[in-house]
């Protein structure tokens, strides 16, 4: 993954509106979003406030509703599902809360997996670079464990190293700890550390502020728009305050 200071992820205006029945639902509005290569981003904000719809569309999993995104200096917005798939499996790694590992697979298979949709690889040359990557997350002398052998932490690395076997221009996680106790989401977070010092293009999104000030650049989401670090702040107390509030009426009402 190169660490020229060319942009991985440009973002204009960026919306996105669900349509269920005759409700409309604003995820995303107005996102305007830069990440360059070698840089390590986090998102947070509260539960809803569209941090992993916007990781679906960054991951080429959804798209928007309106607006520009261009990934690796390529725009998106017209391009079929098949050639979504094609840049998807070559740009994208992906780490997933539910680690996603496959349970009859073992580990080295698992992490080979991404590389058997591409045209032209053989075999030794998928096990070679799956090796690589197990070695690069500590994992290579689990290659031939399932995943059902391995704890949670152990489960995240090979998910980690799946993720890394394609050399993709950025890796993206969701809430990459989620399933972890502290100590392994801690072990987790040290090692994405050690890939973004090897270069790696890193976006996280966590609802945990102690992850998120691992990332070097911190950016804040609330009801589907990105705020400042100030914003946030405020808008998280006065919503604190109205749930204070609820609370003391709704006792009130009980003692009535």
């Amino acid at each position: 993954m190169s660490t020229s200071e060319q942009d991985i992820i440009q973002l204009e205006d960026l919306s996105k509106v669900f349509y269920t029945d005759e409700v409309e639902t604003h995820a995303l509005s107005g996102i305007h979003l830069t990440i360059r290569s070698g840089e390590y981003v986090s998102i947070s904000g509260p539960s809803g406030c569209g941090k992993s719809t916007l990781l679906s569309i960054l991951g080429l999993l959804d798209t928007p509703s309106a607006g520009s995104y261009r990934l690796s200096g390529h725009g998106i917005e017209q391009l079929t599902q098949k050639e979504r798939a094609a840049i998807r499996n070559r740009q994208v790694g992906f780490i997933f809360q539910a680690f996603n590992l496959i349970g009859d697979l073992t580990v080295v298979e698992n992490v080979e997996l991404p590389l058997t949709y591409r045209r032209g690889m053989g075999k030794q040359e998928r096990r070679d670079q799956a090796l690589a990557a197990l070695e690069r997350v500590d994992m290579a002398h689990r290659l031939n464990h399932y995943p059902a052998q391995l704890s949670g932490g152990q489960q995240q690395r090979v998910a980690v190293a799946r993720a890394l076997v394609g050399e993709p221009a950025i890796l993206l996680a969701d809430e990459p700890t989620g399933n972890l106790d502290s100590r392994n989401g801690e072990q987790v977070m040290l090692l994405l550390n050690e890939l973004h010092a090897g270069g790696a293009t890193i976006c996280m999104v966590t609802h945990d502020p102690r992850y998120a000030s691992f990332a070097e650049r911190q950016i804040y989401m609330y009801d589907g728009q990105i705020v400042d670090e100030e914003t946030m702040s405020r808008l998280r107390a006065e919503e604190e305050a109205r749930i204070q509030a609820l609370l003391g009426s709704r006792q009130e009402a009980l003692a009535s």
